[in-house]
């Protein structure tokens, strides 16, 4: 055997394997055999059926979800690899080939990193769209930056602030208080005015949520729930429903399979409401106190304010703070500090009569 190995330019393990190929097959056991796996893709009938079926039910989902909501389902049964699995939706005739996109470097700025449910809440409107009937939809939308739980999804025919508002106050009496909103430079979240307050970013600040805005033209500093959106946009809008009461219903259905069916590979294929606890900071509407500071005085609803009340001459704040108390602090000569909640608007100079307002990177809203 080591002479023949030699001659042939072999190793001992290959002359051995040959000559027991020999003595089981005889001299076609010389031949190159087939490397193929000896049953390829042997699965048919109900195997595929399930395969082939929860694919048209979530036209979306990817082998590895498949494979993973089946083995939670069929105890026991033999199920294909994820290869095999993209196979059989290829055959179908239900698999779609990608388009090549050109990734975006991610944004390295002082975003806050999300390390667990409730440090960061995302929210947008998603792109408008016509519904059956030709009326304009605008989905409002809020997750979880770490969980990616989805909180709330609601139709609404306009953009509209106090509705708005009204999604929020939902969201935190039945999940908390989150400590970080973090949205796009749009309305309602972000205004012209005074360190781009607006109605809505005041009601957050006053329960102690931090308002966060990426860059504008810099989606992807919010990617995880951009991304929400392209999934919710295949599963609910292809096509859209007749109104917007129907719409509702398939946003609704798409929070119960997001959260609780939904295998998410970010989160090692669990689903978004097995990593997600409601806040323990409960939603109490309260009245701000500025103990540390002089005075109090409100907003006029024009936005306007005076240090000194009733005599004093009133000078432009911000209309998002309209109705507001703000806290006034002496820091000098004829010199003022105006804060709202822990947020330090900005100096007023009683000798000049100007209002210079503050960096809303100085200072941030009370977190407790």
């Amino acid at each position: 055997m080591v002479d023949l190995c030699r001659e042939y330019g072999i190793s001992r393990k290959t002359g051995y394997k040959y000559m027991e190929r020999f003595g089981r097959l005889g001299a076609i056991g010389l031949s190159d055999q087939s490397r193929a796996p000896r049953h390829p893709h042997r699965f048919e009938g109900p195997v595929v059926d399930l395969v082939v079926g929860l694919r048209r039910e979530h036209p979306t989902w990817g082998p590895r979800k498949i494979r993973e909501v089946l083995l939670r389902r069929h105890h026991g049964v033999a199920l294909p690899g994820t290869t095999t699995i993209s196979l059989l939706i290829a055959r179908a005739g239900l698999a779609s080939p990608r388009r090549s996109r050109n990734r975006v470097p991610v944004f390295p700025g002082h975003l806050t990193q999300a390390g667990s449910a409730n440090d960061v809440w995302c929210a947008d409107y998603k792109g408008q769209f016509r519904l059956a009937n030709t009326d304009y939809c605008y989905p409002l939308t809020v997750s979880d930056d770490a969980s990616r739980f989805l909180l709330r999804i609601e139709a609404f025919d306009r953009i509209n602030l106090e509705e708005a508002r009204y999604v929020f106050e939902e969201a935190f009496s039945a999940y908390g208080l989150p400590l970080v909103i973090r949205t796009d430079n749009g309305t309602p979240f972000a205004g012209r005015g005074l360190l781009g307050l607006t109605r809505l970013s005041v009601f957050w600040i006053k329960q102690g949520i931090r308002p966060e805005r990426i860059e504008p033209g810099e989606p992807q500093q919010n990617g995880r729930h951009e991304r929400m959106h392209r999934t919710l946009k295949e599963e609910t809008t292809r096509p859209a429903a007749k109104n917007l009461l129907q719409q509702q219903e398939r946003f609704d259905c798409f929070i119960d399979v997001f959260n609780k069916e939904r295998p998410h590979e970010a989160l090692g294929m669990d689903t978004p409401s097995q990593h997600y606890r409601a806040s323990d900071r409960r939603y109490l509407p309260k009245r701000l106190e500025y103990p540390l500071h002089d005075d109090v005085i409100k907003v006029h609803a024009t936005g306007h304010a005076a240090v000194i009340r009733r005599r004093g001459k009133a000078f432009f704040v911000s209309t998002a703070l309209a109705g507001e108390e703000i806290g006034i602090r002496h820091i000098g000569d004829e010199t003022w500090l105006l804060s709202f909640a822990d947020l330090d608007l900005g100096i007023y100079y009683a000798t000049s009569h100007e209002f210079h307002p503050a960096d809303l990177g100085t200072s941030s809203p009370r977190e407790a």
